[in-house]
């Protein structure tokens, strides 16, 4: 219905009531409009204009850094500055991060000059630490005021602040306490901070990785975590909403290892063909290197394939098993790291485990695997045999490998990501060809001439 109505008002220029409609909508709303329509550019530019500041900058922040670039552009000084005074201070840092250096610079020239070191700071953090994740704009009190002054003092700032769910005690900018607005709503006005707050805090560092300070949230349900610096100063916290897109981007760059494909932060219709072919290249020739090893195996027991032309018809079958039977272990290895339920120390317990359910698994497969080949397929018993204890045995190995490689890449401080799918399978195809052709040798060594 939104989208209808802003059309209609659109294409009847009808701007003084499109702009009441703008501004009374959710900035969700307007935001799928956005998403919807990028097609539509010059009424996007005009859609944005009508928007008040504070408006403007809830749509602005949740938009794509190519939008966002086209938007900066289409706007003057004035305006920029304006929008930029609107938007909480960590969804600057991740606008100004995907921007190139023309736009920034634009940026910078337009925002406070106290800021400006602050920002540079800030963009000083590495990447996947939590000080690139954090927000400055938190809620700080002191020790001595009382709860009836601290309300009176939060009344004021919460149009500023980007959360007020707990605020923090802080002693020569040095953090001492925190407290949750629950608990300052049941205290009595007249307490003070320092005998109601809480002085066992969870927190981070500006250099702590991400990963760490996500577990955090994810352990103790934290909506907000604070951020030291190397002096126990207060320099800010991260709030729920950056761990969720913090959560995204690790997920789908876990995803792209998995699949055998260079990690991109572009959007799969934004990329280029000729990035896409890159991020997909190099992957697929290590793995086409690392394939000749089968290609090797099988030719070293060619003699054998000569011999037995039954042999060759296994191959792919066992292949095909002990890759699929190694991904699958590995995988959900790769997410219990991911969600901090196995750890590197557990190396034992999955090997026991893994080997429990491979022999469960193995054996199956292989009594399925032995009735096919002599009731259906009507095998020699031997082969039949031979076929059916290599595949038990393939799988068994498949599943130990996919399930310590990745426990293995994290102690080599290598992403456990990249020990997924298409690596194992090929190490997996090697392992496979070998056991089965010695399987071979052992049972036929009496009719082969080896």
């Amino acid at each position: 219905m939104f989208e209808k109505i802003v059309r209609e008002l659109l294409e009847k220029k009808d701007l003084k009531r499109l702009q009441g409609v703008l501004n009374s909508e959710t900035p969700v709303k307007i935001i799928e409009f956005f998403e919807n329509n990028e097609e539509n550019e010059k009424d996007l530019i005009i859609l944005f204009r009508l928007l008040n500041k504070e408006r403007a900058a809830e749509v602005f922040a949740e938009l794509d850094p190519d939008m966002q670039m086209k938007l900066i552009s289409s706007i003057n000084d004035e305006k920029l500055q304006g929008l930029l005074e609107e938007l909480y201070f960590d969804d600057m840092i991740d606008f100004i991060e995907e921007m190139p250096s023309n736009v920034v610079k634009r940026v910078l020239e337009n925002y406070k000059n106290e800021n400006r070191s602050l920002i540079n700071q800030f963009l000083s953090y590495e990447e996947d630490s939590a000080g690139s994740l954090m927000t400055i704009e938190y809620l700080s009190l002191k020790s001595n005021w009382t709860v009836k002054d601290s309300l009176l003092f939060i009344r004021k700032k919460v149009e500023e602040l980007e959360t007020i769910d707990v605020a923090y005690v802080t002693e020569n900018k040095k953090l001492i306490g925190e407290i949750s607005l629950k608990n300052l709503l049941i205290s009595n006005d007249n307490d003070l901070i320092e005998n109601v707050m809480n002085k066992n805090i969870l927190y981070v560092t500006t250099s702590t990785n991400q990963e760490e300070a996500i577990d955090l949230f994810k352990k103790y349900d934290l909506t907000v975590l604070p951020v030291i610096d190397k002096e126990n100063i207060l320099v800010g916290i991260i709030t729920i909403d950056d761990v969720v897109d913090a959560i995204e981007e690790e997920n789908t760059e876990d995803f792209q290892k998995m699949a055998a494909m260079a990690p991109s932060k572009e959007e799969y219709l934004d990329s280029s063909v000729f990035q896409l072919a890159k991020n997909r290249l190099t992957w697929l020739l290590v793995l086409m290197v690392s394939a000749t090893f089968t290609g090797t195996i099988i030719s070293k027991y060619e003699n054998i394939i000569e011999q037995m032309v039954v042999l060759a018809a296994a191959i792919p079958m066992l292949m095909d098993t002990g890759g699929n039977a190694g991904s699958q272990s590995s995988t959900l290895v790769i997410r219990g790291m991911a969600l901090g339920e196995i750890k590197d120390s557990d190396c034992l317990k999955v090997l026991w485990k893994e080997l429990r359910v491979s022999m469960i698994v193995g054996i199956g497969l292989g009594l399925v695997n032995f009735l096919r080949m002599k009731l259906i397929l009507k095998n020699d018993l031997k082969i039949s045999l031979l076929v059916s204890l290599t595949l038990g045995v393939v799988v068994v190995i498949a599943k130990l490998v996919g399930g310590l490689l990745p426990i293995g890449a994290k102690k080599l401080k290598l992403d456990p990501a990249i020990m997924a799918g298409p690596l194992v399978t090929t190490i997996v195809d090697a392992l496979a060809l070998v056991i089965y052709f010695y399987m071979a040798m052992l049972l036929y060594k009496d009719v082969l001439n080896i």
